[in-house]
């Protein structure tokens, strides 16, 4: 038997759907899991941290996915209302136990995930009788990542969600591709093109952009991603920066300094703020200027859900960014 929280609702700033868990991680910096003594507890998963980013900056938000009946489970429902996240459409799946995610943690660039996600992860399980299609075609910005796209049911879930939108308002397919959860990086492509179609803004890495057009040059992807019908295409390169494209044109933004602690949640600000700046009206510079520092803000930090910043931490950022010029 499933269980769904709460009554219809509409409206929101930011719908996300698809992944959820429990983050639980090293207290000890540089050291591999066999060592680490102790841990912290936080929520995660991509499209949750999303609409915890977005709450953060004042905007309604809410999450469409799936949990067990378990501690867990009861953590994550806390968690959103903590954040101030409508839970709503948080359907749990008795069967099946709430994932959890081990990281390791070795600054700069090394942050190696262990997903337990099995023997089936619950919001994989979300079917299209758990999706409020009035919520999704009434919200301002929805957000679905990859990873839904992965297994049946959540698939057709997922695709159902955005035909139903019609690439109606900001529809943002985030790209985020984890090859463990997939038979092959064929399948996964196959499955991403379809969305892309019914997207209106894509965000990836250039491995994300690899499996989702073909290639791994920043502009050369985002043209096809542009070419496809998207009315912006975001390509994050990593100590490079984030190259974006859309009908005025390209603009490029150079990384935001920052002492690195966990990079695992800088992703997710960035999509949170990306949001932010898309909802605000700003321009194409100013809206990836400020999501960059976002990320950067995330990065020095341990956590992920957690980290996520106000706008006022976001503008020290981008001041210091601006000082040290």
């Amino acid at each position: 038997m499933r269980t769904h929280q709460g009554a219809p609702g509409d409206g929101f700033d930011v719908l996300t759907m698809g992944r959820v868990g429990v983050d639980i991680y090293p207290q000890q910096v540089g050291m591999s899991l066999e060592d680490v003594t102790s841990f912290g507890k936080f929520l995660g998963g991509s499209p949750t941290n999303v609409a915890v980013a977005a709450a953060r900056y004042g905007h309604s938000a809410a999450v469409i996915t799936g949990t067990g009946a378990d501690p867990f489970g009861k953590f994550v429902h806390k968690a959103l209302a903590g954040y101030r996240v409508d839970d709503r459409y948080v359907v749990t799946v008795p069967e099946l136990p709430t994932p959890v995610t081990f990281c390791e943690i070795f600054p700069p660039d090394d942050f190696p995930l262990y997903f337990y996600r099995f023997p089936k992860a619950p919001d994989l399980e979300l079917t299209v009788g758990d999706v409020d299609f009035d919520a999704v075609r009434a919200a301002k910005v929805f957000w679905v990542t990859v990873t839904g796209l992965c297994a049946e049911p959540s698939r057709t879930a997922t695709l159902e969600a955005l035909q139903a939108r019609d690439r109606h308002g900001i529809t943002v397919l985030d790209l985020d591709f984890r090859p463990m959860f997939w038979d092959s990086h064929g399948k996964a492509t196959t499955w991403v093109r379809e969305a892309l179609e019914l997207a209106t803004v894509a965000v990836g890495n250039l491995d994300e952009t690899e499996i989702a057009v073909g290639t791994r040059d920043p502009r050369e992807a985002a043209r096809a991603l542009v070419r496809r019908g998207l009315s912006l295409a975001v390509v994050k390169q990593g100590p490079k920066g984030v190259l974006a494209a859309d009908s005025s044109g390209e603009v490029e933004v150079a990384p935001a300094p920052v002492k690195v602690v966990n990079g695992l949640g800088a992703g997710d600000a960035f999509g949170g703020a990306l949001c932010h700046g898309l909802l605000s009206g700003w321009d194409l510079l100013r809206t990836m200027a400020f999501a960059n520092a976002a990320g950067a803000v995330v990065a020095g930090r341990l956590s992920c859900a957690d980290a996520m910043p106000t706008q006022d931490e976001v503008l020290d950022k981008l001041a210091e960014v601006r000082d040290a010029r």
